[in-house]
């Protein structure tokens, strides 16, 4: 067991293969967890009841569901109606150009949230998802974030001026999606169970067309593993 400040962690749980699978390894590596989705003004409620669906299925003894008004407030393809999401495939680059479904500060929000609840909860570690391999070109997916966030953390917090700083961790920060699919079957994860569109119809079928959809059905194809997900076409 990967040693930690309390056996337990706090999960940021979107309902999508990456964070159900960081939610696997802090479920191995861990005494236990508590998840933590949120509604932050997304278009669509699908990705929340996936997470929902997943923690129960998962096992987890505490999944709390946080309401924040991002959406209000910050403009993105993933909270605007008159933006649309863009289809087709997007990768990072040396230069990359940030997509539309970019969310202003989104995983500073989630991790300042995920730290408050791991202090308050004496909870060791904060899993989060996030990848600089196979991802948009988001800026706070990089490994250089998720440094300066642990250097914050070291600093901010009662815990850490006593001695025991949360520790943040990335499992999947350098594996592609075909790689963290394979650690996920590895480590039994039903990913018929995940919800990776950013666009999905009523029926929470995903759409095949934007980004996260391209790059999940790529990573299933790359892992040779049969992909459950349900598509719209």
């Amino acid at each position: 067991m990967t040693e930690t400040c309390h056996g337990r962690a706090v999960v940021l749980l979107s309902g999508g293969i990456d964070s159900t699978t960081a939610l696997a390894f802090a479920l191995q590596e861990t005494e236990e967890c508590i998840a933590l989705t949120f509604r932050y003004g997304q278009k669509h409620i699908a990705e929340v009841e996936a997470a929902a669906r997943i923690a129960r299925e998962m096992g987890v003894k505490k999944h709390l569901t946080i309401p924040i008004p991002l959406g209000e407030y910050v403009a993105s393809a993933l909270t605007a109606r008159d933006v649309p999401v863009p289809a087709g495939e997007t990768t990072a680059s040396p230069t990359p150009s940030i997509p539309a479904t970019y969310v202003p500060a989104r995983n500073t929000i989630f991790l300042s949230y995920a730290l408050a609840i791991a202090e308050t909860t004496a909870s060791g570690s904060i899993y989060t998802g996030v990848s600089s391999v196979d991802y948009s070109g988001y800026p706070d997916c990089r490994p250089a974030f998720i440094r300066a966030f642990q250097n914050l953390a070291a600093v901010a917090t009662r815990c850490a001026v006593e001695g025991k700083p949360v520790k943040i961790k990335a499992p999947l920060q350098y594996l592609n999606k075909a790689e963290t699919i394979r650690a996920g079957v590895r480590l039994g994860v039903d990913y018929s169970l995940t919800l990776s569109c950013y666009e999905p119809d009523e029926d929470a079928r995903a759409c095949g067309r934007c980004d996260s959809c391209c790059l999940r059905r790529r990573g299933f194809e790359e892992a040779n593993v049969k992909d459950p997900t349900p598509y719209v076409f």
